[in-house]
């Protein structure tokens, strides 16, 4: 849920579930394979960093996904990509139910990523920020062998005040723009998410990754921002000083992720460009989902590897399971 308060600018609504899902059980939902289930949906950058998380570290067998279609009304996120529009293991037609079977009086946003206890089909938390985290240390245990360490010990500080300038100026950045109510709201946002911009292109200049020399939380929390800026912000939110392929920097270290597996093999264009589209009614009356951009950019060469690092570290490339892999047409090998 957001807003926009009488200055015309927008606020997001922070108030999540902080329930958390522990190896000891602290919260009273122990880490048990089988035991939860991920909700997300492709549209959604915070919910795709959670799914390119749990694919890198290799959880698809011990926490099962769920993935919601890619328009929702004021009620929620629906299942109609299952058949007879329920989610198979939930056995509910929107995520809502999770949320009131826990809370019945529940007066929040609807969110995903949402993490829903199987057994009793409640939610136990939408905390977008800290589901990731918790994947990347609790879950420790059921990683795939060659995981890679997203969170490591050593870099935490460093991942946490990059996390915190790109979520407030970039993340959140570009709805700040595109749901500002004012002029001067919106060019406030736009000026502050392009001084970010040209600050991270500066900090990627000569390095190849945000934190360290390997792919970490920071990468991925940028990533899916960088993946829809083309495609919906640039002019679905109005952030037109340049589209991600004139920034040189940061349009190669998009493709160097996106050519990553476990990154752009879960970006569903089509999902994103309808979401936007047709659910921001406000912004566009007409629901018409552009036929653009052409995405065949995304598969040429980034030359970011002349930088050094090793995108896993020490661990190896993430397998893809045809289950989950993101339809024919709709990544970057989509129709121009």
């Amino acid at each position: 849920m957001a807003y926009v308060n009488p200055s015309g600018e927008f606020t997001r609504d922070q108030r999540y579930i902080s329930t958390r899902i522990t190896a000891d059980g602290r919260d009273g939902y122990p880490v048990e394979p089988g035991r939860y289930r991920l909700v997300v949906s492709r549209a959604c950058p915070w919910a795709n960093r959670a799914i390119i998380v749990r694919r890198l570290l290799g959880l698809e067998d011990v926490l099962s996904m769920a993935i919601a279609g890619p328009t929702h009304d004021a009620r929620s996120w629906t299942f109609d990509l299952d058949p007879g529009g329920r989610d198979p293991v939930l056995g509910i037609e929107r995520l809502q139910e999770a949320f009131f079977a826990r809370f019945p009086e529940y007066d929040k946003g609807i969110t995903v990523p949402a993490i829903v206890d199987v057994p009793t089909g409640q939610v136990v938390t939408n905390d977008f920020a800290q589901i990731t985290i918790d994947l990347s240390l609790e879950w420790r245990k059921h990683h795939r062998e060659g995981a890679p360490q997203l969170y490591p010990e050593h870099l935490r500080d460093e991942i946490d005040e990059v996390n915190r300038y790109v979520f407030a100026d970039v993340n959140n950045g570009v709805y700040r723009a595109g749901f500002a109510g004012t002029q001067e709201a919106y060019e406030k946002a736009y000026r502050r998410l392009f001084d970010r911009l040209d600050w991270l292109s500066q900090r990627l200049a000569d390095r190849r990754y945000l934190v360290g020399d390997t792919i970490t939380e920071a990468d991925v929390r940028l990533f899916t921002t960088l993946a829809r800026f083309d495609a919906v912000y640039h002019g679905h939110f109005k952030c037109n000083r340049q589209k991600l392929t004139e920034m040189p920097v940061l349009w190669a270290y998009a493709r160097d992720l996106f050519q990553t597996p476990g990154f752009g093999d879960t970006i569903d264009f089509v999902h994103i460009k309808q979401h936007y589209y047709v659910v921001h009614s406000d912004i566009n009356p007409t629901r018409i989902v552009p036929a653009g951009p052409d995405l065949s950019g995304w598969l040429t060469e980034h030359g970011r590897a002349a930088l050094g690092g090793r995108p896993y570290g020490e661990g190896t490339p993430p397998p893809l399971r045809a289950d989950e892999a993101v339809p024919a047409g709709h990544g970057a090998d989509q129709a121009s």
